[in-house]
């Protein structure tokens, strides 16, 4: 597989790789900004804007609508390393998708109103997943044994409650226009679009997007973990669960790979050793997950 590259004068860098046995085309938006960009007293920002860039951009006020009507599909997700927002979309119909990525990159609608709503939506999320339901919190419990001094010891989901209740349409504009930009962004096209087509709809999209400037990362380190640390939480729950976190490589470190298949060895499935060992020969555990986070520190 080809991989081609193109950088924009805006800063804008472009992936493309070209599949002509679909006739689809996908468009994956990159944002150099996660959860470990926040300030500690006002965390879920990324996470909220992950909601934000559906309410309507500067000159489109509906983002769904135009690409149903192409035939598309989107999604996005969050972590606390970076943003991530894709769709796919008939070839024909490709320039929609560069159209309404590129409005989105410019500038959103921002307004009370919009942000009363996926405000709104966020916090039910957070009030489903972490309060309403047993273990929910054990995000919140866990982040901050593992990490003491980095921001990985806040969920992606936000820290507390109020920090998204609390949030100013000023707050999260000076989010957007710190983190939301050309410079701080990688576009990757894949499927049945050539190589300089992808650039020729990149460079007519995107490059009138001036540059921001986005700040420099100079995040806190976190020390060497030198002894066991150990939380013990009673609560009204249908079972007791033990939960355990150990640190592994960086996302870039060579040896990342070789933990993420001995983690996947040891627990990932019925068939791993731990889930063989405890769950079906000694019975100690009625089942066992595995979560395999990969950080980029830095």
């Amino acid at each position: 597989m080809k991989i081609n590259r193109h950088i924009l004068g805006n800063g804008l860098r472009l992936v493309h790789s070209q599949d002509e046995s679909t006739q689809m085309v996908a468009l994956n938006i990159l944002y150099k900004v996660g959860a470990r960009d926040e300030h500690p007293e006002h965390t879920g920002f990324a996470h909220l804007f992950e909601h934000l860039m559906f309410g309507g951009s500067v000159n489109i006020p509906d983002y769904d609508m135009p690409l149903q009507l192409a035939g598309g599909e989107n999604n996005a997700w969050t972590n606390n390393d970076i943003t991530n927002y894709y769709l796919t979309v008939p070839r024909q119909n490709v320039e929609t998708g560069f159209w309404l990525e590129s409005d989105r990159m410019l500038s959103l609608d921002f307004s009370e109103r919009s942000l009363e709503v996926q405000r709104g939506v966020v916090i039910e999320e957070f009030k489903q997943r972490c309060l309403n339901q047993p273990y929910g919190d054990i995000g919140h419990l866990l982040r901050p044994l593992a990490y003491q001094t980095h921001p990985y010891q806040w969920p992606t989901i936000g820290k507390e409650l109020s920090h998204i209740a609390n949030a100013t349409l000023e707050e999260v504009k000076a989010f957007f226009f710190r983190f939301y930009a050309p410079n701080n962004a990688i576009l990757a096209v894949t499927g049945n679009i050539s190589f300089e087509e992808a650039v020729a709809l990149t460079e007519k999209w995107f490059a009138s997007i001036p540059r921001r400037e986005v700040p420099q990362r100079n995040l806190p380190q976190e020390q060497e973990q030198t002894e066991e640390r150990r939380l013990t939480v009673e609560r009204n729950v249908p079972l007791d669960s033990l939960f355990m976190a150990y640190h592994m490589p960086a996302h870039c470190h060579p040896d990342y790979y070789a933990f993420d298949i001995l983690s996947d060895v040891l627990s990932n499935g019925r068939s791993s050793r731990l889930n063989q060992r405890l769950v079906q020969q000694k019975q100690l555990f009625l089942s066992l997950i595995h979560i395999s986070e990969p950080t980029r520190r830095s």
